[in-house]
């Protein structure tokens, strides 16, 4: 049987200003070289994003930071393409954002849900601005025991980089929840940081940028897992159509 290397698609509006743009092509250059995860990555602009039919195939779908993007619609299309085909998910930044947005409105039937950055003045602010910015800042975040983020991160602690300006307005948390997205990671004052989909294969989101971890010699824990489901989810497919 003929394993074909796994598609992953980047999605968002490439530009040389946002800093984990480029940290990208390294971090895709050191789980291969260190983690001997291979994969056959994509750049997917938000507009193109919106075509049906463009994220068919893809193994994997990373919602990159950039917001505002050039096209939300495009935005909500990746989240809600992976969410409901079973295709592995990391949203960073203002991928957790979008993937919030997209829940609320798709599955909590809040059609008025809004990102603040977007629409000022919407009456659901479901996306709203941070009482502090976190551009430029690092944090800690606790972990939730027995998540995701837990069996992923290696711990209920850890300390990571922002770049944001715009979180979860926590008067929609109970509503979000209670429909079934799950929030495993929290900053010190209990603000959402991690989200995550309990019965997915693989969908999680963080409102930091893992890919700012260290150097930018080794992935972080997040895209290293998003990598390893992405395998697993080539595999499946594999075996499946072989069968």
């Amino acid at each position: 049987m003929t394993y074909l290397t796994p598609r992953l698609a980047l999605v968002g509006d490439r530009s040389p200003a946002v800093r984990s743009h480029a940290r990208v092509p390294g971090l895709l250059d050191a789980l291969a070289d260190h983690d001997h995860l291979v994969l056959d990555a994509y750049w997917i602009p938000t507009g193109d994003a919106a075509a049906p039919g463009a994220l068919d195939g893809f193994d994997a779908i990373w919602l990159l930071p950039g917001s505002p993007y050039r096209s939300e619609a495009g935005a909500l299309a990746a989240v809600r393409t992976a969410r409901e085909r079973g295709i592995p998910f990391l949203g960073t930044c203002a991928g957790f954002q979008h993937a919030v947005l997209e829940y609320a409105r798709d599955v909590c039937g809040l059609a008025g849900a809004v990102h603040g950055e977007e629409h000022p003045d919407g009456e659901h602010q479901v996306i709203a601005p941070l009482a502090c910015s976190l551009v430029g800042h690092e944090g800690a975040v606790t972990v939730s025991p027995g998540s995701l983020a837990e069996q992923v991160l290696g711990t209920t602690r850890t300390q990571e980089r922002y770049h944001c300006a715009y979180g979860v307005d926590g008067s929609y948390l109970e509503r979000l929840s209670a429909h079934g997205l799950r929030f495993s990671g929290a900053d010190d004052s209990g603000e959402a940081r991690i989200l995550e989909l309990p019965g997915h294969p693989f969908f999680l989101a963080s409102l930091f940028q893992p890919e700012l971890s260290g150097d930018g010699t080794r992935a972080h824990p997040m895209v290293r897992a998003l990598a390893m489901a992405a395998v697993a989810h080539a595999d499946a497919a594999t075996a499946t159509a072989g069968a």
